[in-house]
């Protein structure tokens, strides 16, 4: 920066403060002093922000440092009139924004708070470990609710509170300039224009966060830097919009953004310089949001030569595109949370270098790395609901998170046309309150901006033929599928993930229509003790430990993962779990049933304790042996909330699960039998139903002689821990272990062990009456072999 733009911008700072200080209490440098509990501020507005009254809005056009507004405009002015004129969903959404916004002013809401925002991940229950609830049209806010009831006051909700009251105002001001972009309402364009100088006014005013953990990159309005950069990416997307629309701002007000984009340019090049240069860190997701931050302020300077050296630099947007994702199309931690974080501030630089004919839609990275391959990725994760799974760090639903799956995959479809993001676009909208039968299944800002589909309700898919099976081979993943069976499965084998990893290698989620039967539970908030103490464990996931223990960070390996015409065979192992075990799972689909053959051997003799965990959604049902009464009748094994309940908090349920032998569950441990051949020195076959939206699913399961097979309870999933889970757990002590199980929809399975490494899965077909078996036979060196299908 040169000297004389380092006075001028000192010259302008004093103004602000000048004008600060003229209106309001004073506040200095080190930020605002709070005596005892949380003070209301606001930016001194004494009136709604918001006006009914039809008016133009007029200012006087000055020098400063954004771009005048005969500078570069979007590609798409005009798009949001427009689509509006040709879509009724798209007023219809327009109208009912405003009318939320107009709910919002009244309730005084649109007022920015002078106190900058903590970490919002504090902002969960330390009792229900239930994220606390948030209401944007809330002014101000000293204590604060979770879900159950819990009444919580302190300096770190209330820090994460405003995390979240600066993110809904940026919003806001982002739906103020989209409202008058579509219906060419001036009072919106008022409260757009009024937010942003607030902030840009507040801005300079708020510290270096001095509350900031001492890993975190620090930022002014928030804790950590990259809250602070997806906040700036709303506000100047805002501005932009409201710019094109040709709205202007006086010179004061442009001193002021000036000074706003230029601190923002200072911090995110500092950070970039850090992350990329100092901890060799480039392809951190960060880097991915430093860089929106920047290409937002370029854009609105009107600097095309930053921009393009930003893209074309080390940590810049194709470098970061060839190392942050990887070749399979996945964001390398392996996190479905961080693919979608990730591509969402790629879709941002984008958008801005669009406005300078700069195409980064079409880009690609190294090993043909593009946003396409990302976006096809993400639609074959999703399950046939469209629901994605929550792998590794993310949560498995939460409204942000919605409204983010719904911006990109918005985009993913108007850009690419990538027709498999449709059932993910149809369940991002159903958990924000759409319904296919209503029509506001498109709904809210992210349909505005970026929807495009005639009909509001043109998410669902219709009649397409099924996904087929897909490897990933780079990240580690891997989903089975067959046109003939309704289940499925998905299975996780790869890369540990990092900072953002789970202990969770060769993990199996059994997929149906009707829902995902045994899901990845994701993560709770980070400043719950769950994320360790259970979330991010072994035990949490369906898989192996042994002796209790979680497994070492480490990667396995897919050992086969081919299709023939009778079925598709998956073989994953894993040697660095445990020292000196080796984990095989074998994974067998026909058009019929889902076999898995999990086998654990170690290079010793000495006995070992081996647990295979289950941890389905459903409540499982035994099946009845008795004549004349239907399978399934009977109560759940074990079901729960830890309301009221001291002994199944889940932070406690958790410790006392990591014992080997569970002596200490308080989950009313429970044995599940099952029938034998005439040698009771044979194994038994155990069946458990499953109902998932009114579809059974049978479970059986092989327990050999000496082996348990009980449920516990567990912390539910990470939506709600208190909503206490039943799992399965398969118990043997010895060197070695082999746990075989078959899943079959409608019907059960039967399945008997034989010498020899052999096993044969029967089933009984509803219509004829007949019986079909087929024999497997596992090798150590070639894996599983289906033999030829017989019947009686």
């Amino acid at each position: 920066m040169t000297r004389e733009r380092e006075r001028e911008r000192e010259r302008d700072r004093a103004r602000i403060y000048e004008k600060r200080e003229s209106r309001q209490e004073p506040a200095d440098a080190s930020g605002p002093k709070r005596e005892s509990g949380p003070v209301p501020r606001c930016h001194g507005k004494t009136e709604p922000l918001l006006r009914e009254e039809p008016g133009e809005v007029t200012a006087q056009s000055g020098e400063g440092r954004p771009a005048a507004v005969s500078e570069p405009l979007s590609l798409a002015q005009g798009s949001l009139r427009d689509k509006t004129a040709r879509f009724p969903w798209a007023k219809e959404t327009a109208e009912a924004i405003r009318e939320e916004l107009l709910r919002m002013n009244a309730a005084g809401s649109p007022a920015i708070p002078q106190e900058p925002g903590g970490w919002w991940h504090q902002y969960v229950c330390p009792v229900h470990h239930t994220e606390l609830l948030f209401d944007p049209a809330e002014a101000e806010a000293s204590s604060f609710r979770c879900p159950y009831g819990c009444v919580l006051e302190g300096e770190e909700y209330r820090g994460a509170w405003l995390v979240f009251k600066h993110q809904s105002l940026a919003r806001t001001a982002l739906e103020a300039a989209a409202v008058h972009a579509s219906l060419g309402d001036e009072s919106c364009a008022r409260l757009g224009r009024e937010l942003l100088i607030a902030y840009a006014e507040q801005f300079p005013l708020y510290p270096v966060h001095a509350g900031a953990q001492g890993w975190m990159l620090k930022g002014r309005a928030f804790h950590q830097a990259l809250t602070e950069a997806i906040w700036s990416t709303t506000l100047l997307g805002a501005y932009l919009l409201l710019r094109d629309e040709g709205v202007s701002f006086s010179e004061e007000e442009t001193a002021a953004l000036g000074i706003f984009m230029g601190l923002l340019e200072e911090s995110m090049t500092e950070y970039r310089h850090i992350l990329i240069h100092e901890r060799q860190n480039a392809e951190n997701n960060y880097t991915a949001w430093l860089n929106a931050s920047l290409s937002c302020v370029y854009a609105a300077q009107g600097r095309k030569d930053a921009l393009e050296a930003l893209i074309e630099g080390e940590g810049g947007f194709k470098h970061h595109l060839s190392i942050g994702v990887n070749a399979d199309g996945l964001e390398f931690e392996g996190s479905t949370y961080y693919h979608v974080f990730v591509l969402r501030a790629y879709l941002i630089s984008a958008r801005m270098a669009e406005r300078f004919g700069i195409d980064l839609y079409a880009c690609e990275g190294g090993n043909g790395r593009s946003m396409r391959g990302m976006f096809e990725a993400m639609a074959d994760l999703a399950d046939d609901r469209g629901v994605l799974p929550a792998l590794h760090d993310g949560p498995m639903e939460r409204g942000p998170y919605a409204r983010e799956i719904a911006e990109i995959a918005e985009q993913g479809l108007s850009r690419y046309g990538v027709g498999g993001l449709r059932p993910i676009l149809r369940e991002a909208y159903r958990q924000l309150g759409g319904t296919l039968a209503s029509p506001h299944a498109r709904c809210g800002l992210e349909a505005l901006l970026y929807g495009e589909d005639v009909q509001p309700d043109a998410a669902g898919e219709g009649g397409k033929p099924r996904r087929g099976a897909r490897l990933w081979a780079d990240t580690g993943f891997a989903a089975g599928r067959r046109a003939g069976n309704p289940l499925s499965f998905f299975a996780d084998f790869g890369g540990h993930g990092g900072a953002h990893g789970h202990l969770d290698k060769l993990h199996l989620s059994v997929m149906h229509p009707a829902g995902t039967l045994t899901p990845d539970f994701g993560v709770v908030p980070y400043g719950s003790p769950l994320r360790q103490a259970w979330y991010s464990e072994t035990r949490s996931h369906n898989t192996v430990t042994l002796d209790g223990l979680s497994q070492a960070p480490h990667t396995g390996q897919c050992r086969r993962f081919e299709e023939t015409e009778v079925a598709l065979y998956a073989w994953f192992q894993s040697t660095g779990a445990y020292p000196g075990c080796t984990l095989d799972r074998h994974l067998l689909l026909t058009d019929d049933w889902l076999l898995d053959w999990f086998r654990v051997t170690m290079d010793d003799s000495g006995p070992r304790s081996i647990q295979w965990w289950m941890h389905p959604a459903a409540e499982p049902l035994p099946v009845s042996e008795e004549t004349g009464e239907l399978p399934g009748k009977g109560q759940p094994a074990a079901a729960g909330t830890c309301e009221g309940n001291v002994e199944a908090n889940p932070v406690l349920l958790a410790e006392s699960l990591k014992d080997d032998q569970f002596a200490g569950a308080s989950g009313g441990r429970s044995p599940l039998a099952g029938k034998r051949d005439r040698d009771p020195a044979a194994p038994a076959a155990v069946q458990i139903r499953y109902e998932l939206g009114g579809e059974s699913v049978y479970h059986t399961a092989l327990v050999m002689p000496g082996d348990e097979l009980i449920t516990l309870q567990t912390p539910g999933d990470s939506v709600d821990p208190c909503r206490l889970l039943t799992a399965i757990v398969h118990s043997h002590t010895g060197a070695s272990a082999d746990f075989i199980h078959v899943y079959r929809a409608g019907h059960a399975a039967d399945l008997r062990r034989h010498p020899e490494d052999v096993v044969e899965v029967s089933v009984r077909e509803a219509d004829s009456g007949k019986t079909c078996a087929r024999t497997i036979r596992l090798s150590g060196k070639t894996g599983l072999e289906l033999t030829e299908q017989g019947g009686e």
